[in-house]
């Protein structure tokens, strides 16, 4: 174990590389084409560790639980100590192991193997994955990173054919596998080589690697084909005839400086056969009626072409034969459909074919492209056309599908009111048909109570629908809040709001609340909803009080009297000039004042009232004008 961080490498990897004969060369991948798979080792499956790696394929002790520094397992498992716990690289396999490593505190080598069945003199790559298992958040952020270095050797362990490092790869917030390679190549006699692995990091906390899927293969020039018109494909119509081609293999030399040819073909780009013959770089195939691929195999020389562990094979050249495709097919040929609910008719074709409609048999309007339904606006007749999406390569008919109409229902929408307090039968408006009610009810009509807006699906014998709106709007019941007097003007003022109209006597209304010129008196005002939704009365003494009065003995205004005052059954009206003294005074009998005090008419002047009514005292100034 190292320090506070329990560190394990457990790396699996497909190593980069690009690296030949020289030491300490760069890694990298094959620019050319790769052969299949010649050695893969990927460590094997299983719930439990093990096996331990032939004796000699390491200088790491085999632990088969918690590995500690210098010591390795091979596991599904990586959930050792603060490690990363993931699964291995290898695809598709079930709980598939890895070879899970702690490095040692001393930098070397902890892997070797021994690679059989190579070519002499041919190019391969060796690849594998690798993953640094040490997560950043350990050793306070400073984890040592992994840092490996791959080795080629020959058969006798003296000759390095090629070497490269990963370089520093540092701790991460998540597990990642990467992809490392190394390009090398044998030499004339042989045909296996010695894969080393060394550890170049340095002991302490960190240093931990998983690794998996190591493979090796073979190498050779990237090599496409094409023909004389610089394709490097053809796709076309069955219509368009037997294909003639002239086909040349095109190596980029950045392997091999020489080149043996074999052509194949394959009728499902799978299974591949040898053409009899065909061994040059040019290749003219016979005429072309159906699909059909070709490639050519490649090696250095003769010896190795027909070995399939030593020669590459090129970029496949595709002729892809398009069969025209049938019309499309459809349940009927005639369809009446529920005009104006978006109904439409449908084909169906197989896969790559896509569905274009027009208006006619032939020629005609495009309407709709790629589409396998279409919405008719109107009758008549409508045509479904089958086209490849591989090619323009078209059905030789379209098919046809006549199209009419029922006549859907159609119910009018209404705004209804209703009074407060009670209710209102909603109708759908159309008999013998099916109602699906927002309330959820399913009668032809329903009685609610509630404003708002409510709505029915109405849907006739033929399947077709239509929605009915309704808005529902309540008429307030009228609520007097209070009333208001002001000299000969009265107001009512209203707690809500409606369409009301207002009056004084119950018989004569009109529609402002305030009324002017009124006398003062008692009065029963009436508030109603003007669509009868109630009639609300309220009591109310209009008090006037006069602002002036012109005693001048014409008659006219000669007196003050407070009006309306004689309808309490307690009241008290007192009166005095500028000074506070008393002129006049009555207690609950009418009232009355003519500008005089003790006989003597008394001068123009503002005199004060003081008026007791039920408790209340209502106090102001006049005007006396002569």
């Amino acid at each position: 174990m190292k320090k506070s961080n329990y560190n394990l490498i457990g790396i699996a990897l497909l190593f980069w590389g690009l690296s030949i004969f020289v030491a300490h060369a760069q890694l990298g991948f094959c620019g050319g084409n790769s052969g299949d798979p010649i050695f893969t080792e990927d460590f094997g499956a299983g719930t439990t560790n093990g096996p331990p790696l032939p004796t000699g394929t390491t200088s790491y002790s085999y632990i088969s639980g918690e590995p500690i520094d210098g010591k390795y397992t091979i596991s599904s498992n990586t959930a050792y100590y603060d490690w990363f716990n993931t699964n291995d690289h290898t695809p598709n396999d079930s709980n598939g192991k890895a070879f899970i490593v702690n490095a040692s505190y001393t930098p070397g080598e902890f892997y070797q193997r021994t690679v059989t069945g190579l070519c002499e003199n041919t190019s391969y790559e060796f690849s594998s994955w690798l993953m640094n298992l040490h997560p950043k958040s350990g050793c306070n952020g400073n984890g040592i990173p992994i840092n490996v270095r791959f080795q080629i050797w020959d058969n006798t362990g003296t000759d390095l054919l090629a070497s490269g490092d990963t370089g520093e790869i540092q701790d991460k917030t998540s597990p990642v596998w990467e992809q490392y390679a190394l390009l090398f190549q044998t030499r004339p006699g042989q045909t296996s080589v010695i894969l080393k692995m060394l550890n170049n990091g340095a002991g302490g906390c960190g240093n931990d690697l998983a690794i998996d899927d190591i493979v090796f293969r073979t190498c050779g020039d990237f090599i496409d084909i094409s023909n004389d018109q610089n394709e490097t494909n053809i796709l076309v119509c069955e219509d368009y005839g037997p294909v003639s081609t002239h086909l040349t293999a095109h190596p980029d030399y950045s392997i091999y400086p020489t080149h043996v040819y074999q052509w194949q073909e394959s009728t499902d780009g799978e299974n591949w056969v040898d053409i009899v013959g065909e061994t040059n770089q040019d290749y003219t195939p016979p005429a072309i009626t159906s699909t059909i691929f070709y490639r050519v195999k490649v090696a250095e020389d003769l010896v190795n072409l027909n070995n399939s562990l030593c020669n590459t094979q090129s970029e496949v050249f595709d002729i892809i034969i398009v069969p025209k495709p049938d019309p499309p097919s459809s349940a009927y040929n005639t369809i009446t459909l529920c005009q104006d609910l978006g109904e439409v008719i449908l084909v169906t074709v197989p896969a790559n074919t896509q569905v274009n409609w027009y208006d006619a048999p032939t020629g005609g309007n495009l309407l709709l492209e790629n589409n396998t339904t279409y919405k008719p606006q109107s009758q008549g007749n409508y045509y479904a056309e089958a086209t490849s999406t591989m090619t323009e390569c078209t059905s030789d008919a379209r098919t046809g599908i006549s199209v009419d109409f029922y006549t859907p229902p159609m119910p009018i929408d209404e705004d209804l009111i209703f009074c407060e307090g009670g209710a209102i039968v909603l109708s759908a408006g159309l008999l013998n048909m099916q109602y699906e009610w927002s309330t959820g009810e399913s009668t032809v009509e329903i009685e609610v109570d509630t404003p708002g807006q409510y709505t029915v699906k109405i849907t006739d014998g033929n399947g077709c629908s239509a929605t009915k709106t309704i808005n529902l709007i309540q008429l307030n019941t009228p609520v007097i809040d209070y009333i208001t007097s002001d000299d000969y003007t009265l107001e009512v003022h209203m707690a809500n709001t409606g369409d009301f109209v207002y009056s004084l006597d119950g018989n004569s209304y009109q529609g402002s609340p305030v009324f002017e010129n009124t006398p003062g008196g008692h009065y029963t005002v009436f508030v109603s909803e003007k669509n009868g939704c109630g009639t609300t009365p309220m009591e109310y003494v209009h008090l006037v009080i006069p602002k002036f009065f012109t005693p001048n003995g014409d008659k006219v205004n000669d007196l003050f009297i407070p009006e309306g005052i004689e309808a309490y059954a307690s009241y008290e009206v007192m009166i005095f000039n500028r000074y506070g003294m008393l002129i006049k005074h009555t207690k609950n009998a009418p009232f009355q004042w003519d500008g005089r005090f003790n006989n003597t008419a008394l001068p123009s002047d503002d005199y004060w009232y003081a008026i007791h009514i039920d408790g209340k005292v209502l106090k102001g100034h006049f005007s006396l004008k002569r």
